[in-house]
């Protein structure tokens, strides 16, 4: 899930899960607010409650994306403030990287094979 320009980090990370045989789904997050004003068929429709993998992107702080993320789900976020450096070091310090989105769906595939 994300939303901005982070959506396209979540598709290219999309095509190497689907390369790994690891059925993916990309849920491009606009707004909350509009999504909450759907029925909860819709809502249901696009978050499954049987779909507890989930991971959120968002290139900020990942408070809001917890109501979404559900119990196992995990946020690739930048919890603090003041980090200074050309975007792309960022990014790659705080696992904005395709790869590492890849790496957290299956740390959380992993962990739920253990519940």
């Amino acid at each position: 899930m994300a939303s901005g320009s982070e959506v396209a980090l979540a598709v290219e990370a999309f095509y190497l899960l689907q390369a790994e045989g690891i059925n993916t789904r990309v849920v491009s997050f606009p707004s909350w607010e509009l999504f909450e004003s759907q029925t909860d068929e819709y809502k249901e429709s696009v978050l499954p409650k049987s779909v507890k993998v989930r991971i959120s992107i968002e290139a900020g702080v990942k408070q809001g994306w917890e109501k979404y993320l559900g119990e196992y789900g995990e946020a690739i976020s930048i919890e603090k403030f003041g980090a200074s450096a050309p975007y792309e070091v960022l990014f790659r310090e705080y696992g904005f990287t395709k790869e590492a989105v890849v790496q957290k769906a299956k740390s959380v595939i992993a962990r739920l094979k253990t519940v």
